[in-house]
């Protein structure tokens, strides 16, 4: 049989001039040299999107393990083969793809990265998938490599072999935050909490971190050519919402169009960033310098310093002096700016928050009438702290500072429902708080809102659900919460509540089983029936929290083993035909984890016929799903898959 000619190799296999080869679109010197550079300009970015951390920092690795490769082809004196040559010009594509990616998981929206973890980790793969592609078709005896190099190269292919492999368990507790806050409707008592805690894990805190974070988002858009697009405005909803939080004013926000009006003519990132203020992240008409040496617009370090702050919103140092020194070189260099770029800046309101203010004024009268010995008394000044600990973070200081916590927890033992309700209610909007978190359960509320949770009104319920939800945030409480028998009447609301009680109560669990112990007290709680009961009902649109769940039980003897197996392996396989991808997605995760620790399990799933739609969710279904589906397959076939089920029915 006739071999195939390799181009630029004769039948000897000695290697041809370059003429004879033909024509190559690069010089092979220029072509390694441009792919050492891009792994250098790789290794350069430094720290990633938090999500994407570890993932970044393994590809960089991997892309220096073929510096050596490549410096001993630089090293050749012959012209190296064609092969060889097509090897590294795929190769410098892959590395191109590489760069672009970790470049977006250095400065990119990380909403946005969040969001799309999954398709994120499908571009990781298809990355490796380039590069392994690349090296093994790479003619090593031809070109005389050394083994020592030879075998790195081959070590790093096994890597990558066995990094598409790998299938990273999702971030739960990421997962379901995003699940609870992107729906539009605002039905839940705990997203405040929730945000903090969102805020917290994708790191968008700070004032610089947010102005970034704009940045980005604002790219994002312009990149896909406007607004359009439910997730552009799910990113834009949560970009938003993380700002409310912090206490950030900010006007124009992304609403209505990419720009603020008076930049339309101008692309966000040619702004210059020393233009923006830290605060408002819109360009300063009045900028200042405080003593730290930042520089702010007039206004918004005014408004910082009259709330009581006394550090530095960009760098958290403590200000030696609260003199504001007007910083006329950049005012003028931004007027300048402005001008030869033919914008106009609008002229601000002056406008004064003078319910906020007021209200700050109003919190240690507010806090003494607490203790008043008329109830109509305490009644209005609750719901007044109650309104005012929700408005913003600047009031939740300022009514803890002024023993606002203790009041209210003392208001918790008062047989009067309404008022407890009111108190409760407070608590909450106050725990959003992190160093009020520790200052309430400091206090001994915990079990007094347990009680409250057990015995109080609807919204009494509800409000303690979301409040225990919030406090649950830190570890500590975590534990204390399910000490103090705050599992069963959490429970009981997920069974009995109404819609947006179970709604609480589910987000609630979801964080208290976070912590081991807890799964055991929910489990004798009897939550299984509960949990059941959302599946079940599809009105109530919650089998994707009840999942979730679901999937943390399972990972206990104690969980699978209350399962009434046939009946709930039944109910999932028609999640899996019927459900929406979400839900598929859910049902599969918990399948396989049943599965991994009990075979049974995969064995009763085989009765119902389920091989082929999992066969379908591995071809079309979410990332996760496709990778979770293909584990469960492996499972099914580890237990003997009957052959008629294994085959498609006509």
């Amino acid at each position: 049989m006739e071999k195939t000619p390799v181009p630029g190799v004769d039948q000897g296999g000695r290697v041809l001039d370059e003429e004879a080869a033909g024509p190559r679109e690069h010089d092979v010197d220029d072509l390694i040299q441009e792919i050492l550079e891009m792994i250098q300009s790789a290794s350069s970015f430094g720290d990633y999107r938090r999500l994407q951390r570890k993932e970044c920092f393994n590809l960089v690795r991997r892309m220096k393990l073929v510096v050596p490769f490549l410096e001993e082809i630089k090293e050749l004196q012959d012209p190296i083969p064609d092969a060889a040559y097509d090897r590294l010009c795929c190769l410098h594509k892959a590395f191109t793809s590489a760069r672009k990616l970790l470049r977006c998981c250095h400065d990119g929206s990380k909403i946005y990265l969040a969001l799309e973890s999954e398709a994120m980790m499908g571009r990781f793969h298809m990355v490796y998938e380039k590069i392994k592609q690349s090296l093994d078709d790479m003619p090593y005896e031809q070109l005389g490599i050394t083994d020592e190099v030879k075998e790195q190269v081959e070590l790093m292919s096994v890597q990558l072999k066995r990094a598409k492999r790998r299938t990273d368990t999702q971030d739960m507790e990421l997962a379901m935050d995003l699940m609870v806050l992107l729906p539009q409707e605002q039905n839940r008592n705990a997203d405040g909490a929730i945000l903090e805690r969102l805020a917290k894990n994708l790191e968008l805190q700070t004032l610089p971190d947010l102005r970034a974070e704009t940045m980005a988002i604002k790219k994002l858009i312009k990149e896909r050519g406007g607004q359009s697009g439910e997730s552009t405005q799910q990113i834009i909803n949560l970009l938003n919402k993380f700002k409310q939080i912090s206490g950030i004013e900010d006007s124009n926000g992304l609403d209505d169009v990419t720009l603020p009006k008076y930049l339309e003519k101008c692309p966000s990132l040619m702004i210059p960033s020393d233009f923006l203020c830290p605060i408002t992240l819109e360009i300063m008409m009045d900028p200042v310098i405080v003593a730290t040496g930042q520089t702010y617009e007039r206004r918004s370090i005014q408004k910082w310093l009259d709330a009581g702050h006394r550090a530095c919103p960009k760098t958290r140092q403590n200000l030696a002096h609260l003199s504001l020194t007007s910083n006329y070189a950049l005012r003028n260099v931004i007027i300048n700016w402005c001008e030869k770029n033919k914008i106009e800046l609008l002229k601000r309101e002056q406008m004064e928050d003078s319910d906020c203010l007021e209200g700050k004024d109003d919190v240690p009268s507010l806090v003494e009438q607490l203790s008043s010995i008329h109830l109509d008394v305490q009644r209005k000044a609750v719901k007044r702290i109650r309104s005012l600990a929700k408005e913003n973070p600047d009031n939740r200081v300022a009514i803890a500072k002024h023993g606002g916590i203790p009041a209210l927890v003392s208001l918790l033992n008062y047989p009067d429902s309404k008022l407890k309700e009111h108190a409760v209610t407070a608590l909450l909007n106050l725990s959003i708080d992190e160093l009020n978190k520790r200052l309430i359960a400091k206090e001994d509320a915990i079990p007094l809102i347990v009680e409250v949770l057990k015995i109080g009104t609807v919204g009494g319920k509800e409000n303690s659900a979301a409040a225990l939800f919030s406090l649950s945030m830190l570890d500590e409480n975590k534990e204390l919460i399910g000490s103090m028998n705050g599992i069963p009447p959490l429970v009981d609301l997920l069974q009995n509540g109404t819609i947006r009680g179970r709604k609480d109560a589910a987000t609630a669990l979801f964080n208290l089983l976070l912590n081991c112990k807890n799964k055991v007290r929910a489990i004798e709680a009897g939550i299984m029936t509960p949990l059941r009961t959302l599946l079940d009902d599809k009105n109530l649109s919650m089998e994707d929290e009840a999942l979730s769940i679901f999937l943390l039980l399972a990972s206990r003897p104690e969980g699978r083993g209350v399962i009434e197996k046939r009946s709930f392996i039944q109910k999932l396989v028609q999640l899996i035909k019927e459900g929406n991808s979400k839900t598929k997605e859910c049902a599969v995760a918990v399948l396989l984890e049943l599965g991994s620790h009990d075979s049974s399990f995969t064995s009763t799933l085989m009765q119902f016929g389920a091989y082929e739609h999992i066969c379908e969710i591995e071809r079309s279904g979410t990332n996760r799903a496709q990778r979770k589906a293909k584990s469960l397959l492996q499972l099914m076939r580890q237990c003997q898959l009957p052959r008629s089920l294994a085959r498609p029915k006509g």
